[in-house]
């Protein structure tokens, strides 16, 4: 289940990742993610074929399954995400768009809570995506990833994550894979949406 991280070991961590909207597996046509560390370490991965399958897995660095997604009866607008290391397959949240913005309901004794617990505002697209809880507090943002923090931008594939104190990364990366899903439709290989 999701877990907010005690402070104490929050320290041992860091706060600001690099995503790459790229996998890290170089075969052409091929779509995923690419999530780095302060210091260059790998700590998460995507790695698709294409976007025509419809189930998503983030792994760790090393490539151990750590969430599952699959989208509710072939609904793209809405999915759901699944502890990988549970053998009764777990429901941990459900995530759905809602015009500009996205809505996550974290589960709660085999039901959604009946409001969302996390909103998104923005996208990949926007300058800024935030991922706020439902008291209105800022627990994670992405922007264009700019080169030694001036104003020179990266390439519109490479974001940076910065996440609050206290607050799993793994989470705020299960939701940034799926807003990716329900925000870039129709699904076209990777291959071609950034080569052709």
């Amino acid at each position: 289940m999701w877990k907010k991280i005690h402070p104490a070991e929050r320290e041992r961590e860091n706060y600001v990742l690099t995503v790459w909207k790229r996998a890290s597996i170089s075969f052409q046509g091929t779509d995923g993610f690419t999530v780095f560390d302060p210091n260059g370490k790998m700590v998460y991965r995507v790695d698709n074929y294409s976007r025509k399958n419809p189930n998503v897995v983030l792994m760790d660095g090393v490539g151990n399954a750590l969430l599952t997604f699959k989208p509710q009866m072939r609904m793209h607008y809405q999915w759901n995400a699944y502890q990988e290391d549970d053998a009764t397959n777990t429901k941990v949240f459900s995530m759905r768009r809602k015009a500009s913005s996205a809505e996550i309901f974290m589960m709660r004794k085999e039901s959604p809570s009946p409001s969302p617990d996390f909103l998104i505002e923005g996208s990949f697209r926007a300058p800024d995506c935030k991922i706020k809880s439902s008291n209105g507090q800022v627990v994670a943002i992405m922007s264009r990833k700019r080169v030694n923090n001036t104003t020179l931008l990266l390439t519109d594939d490479v974001f940076t994550l910065l996440i609050q104190p206290a607050f799993d990364p793994k989470l705020v990366m299960a939701f940034l894979i799926i807003l990716d899903r329900i925000t870039n439709l129709p699904f076209s290989p990777f291959f071609c949406s950034h080569f052709c």
